[in-house]
């Protein structure tokens, strides 16, 4: 449970770098504002819709009487704009780390140089790990796509559905969110998905403390705009942890690279760094 702790800390922390560090925060902003307005646009045209779309897809359910039909299609149409908001929270991520790609690698490039002066770098050129991200995000969709199908036909379930379901939908989104930030440091250092995720479902606790906090903060409107930065600066103190790598400032750190870097987190636990071909 300690690992819950751990990872809210990175979360906490990432922001406290972000925020120390008022220009690049300000940059950070704008790829956010972006994907907000498209995204915003979406959820708009579902709420709209969503009632004409279940009628549409229960046509058996014509005849019941009241309040039977109502309270059935009301049902699904909530579910399904949780499931549409569910997946818009983990694509979001996605989308935006996209958008900003040259900003959020920056971001996390000062956060490495400003703990031990370590700067992983792929070696590789910006189209091809744009590609390679654009991959692996799409990877990640269908993998969502896949848990979303899944709880909304358990949301079918009598009580469960109303109550627990909603709960592990959280901690799937949060479980996604948290991998799709910490890609950022971790693809500089040549770990596929794969690998990140092999590495994760190590320490889903980490995973958790981190990522669903996150999730719940960003039902809120705008609030996922503000947090991106600080996000990705927080994922990348916990993929150094998962590599263990240290995660608090040594005495090879760039001076100025991050002022005012995180710190007081707790001991990195050493985990082996998985290799590109292996799981």
């Amino acid at each position: 449970m300690g690992d819950l702790g751990v990872g809210f800390r990175y979360l906490m922390n990432g922001q406290r770098w972000a925020l120390s560090h008022g220009k690049t925060f300000g940059l950070g902003l704008l790829p956010g504002l972006i994907t907000l307005v498209v995204y915003a646009a979406a959820l708009v045209a579902l709420a709209f819709g969503a009632d004409d779309l279940i009628a549409w897809a229960t046509p058996f359910a014509d005849g019941w009487g009241s309040p039977w039909l109502g309270l059935f299609r009301g049902f699904l149409t909530a579910v399904l704009f949780a499931l549409g908001l569910m997946l818009a929270v983990i694509t979001f991520t996605s989308v935006t780390l996209l958008v900003g790609s040259p900003f959020y690698d920056a971001v996390s490039e000062r956060v490495d140089a400003s703990i031990d002066g370590n700067v992983p770098t792929s070696g590789r050129s910006f189209w091809y790990d744009l590609w390679v991200s654009t991959r692996d995000s799409l990877r990640i969709l269908v993998r969502a796509a896949i848990w979303g199908v899944l709880l909304f036909a358990l949301g079918f379930i009598p009580v469960v559905g109303q109550t627990a379901i909603p709960v592990a939908g959280f901690f799937v989104t949060g479980f996604f969110l948290t991998e799709e930030l910490a890609s950022v440091a971790l693809a500089r250092r040549d770990v596929d998905l794969r690998g990140r995720l092999t590495l994760l479902r190590s320490r889903r606790m980490l995973a958790w403390g981190f990522g669903v906090p996150l999730a719940l903060a960003y039902v809120i409107p705008f609030v996922a705009v503000f947090l991106m930065p600080g996000a990705v600066a927080g994922a990348t103190l916990l993929s150094r942890d998962l590599l263990g790598e240290p995660t608090a400032p040594t005495a090879d750190a760039v001076p100025g690279a991050g002022e005012a870097a995180p710190a007081g987190l707790a001991k990195p636990r050493p985990t082996p760094r998985p290799s590109a071909d292996r799981p």
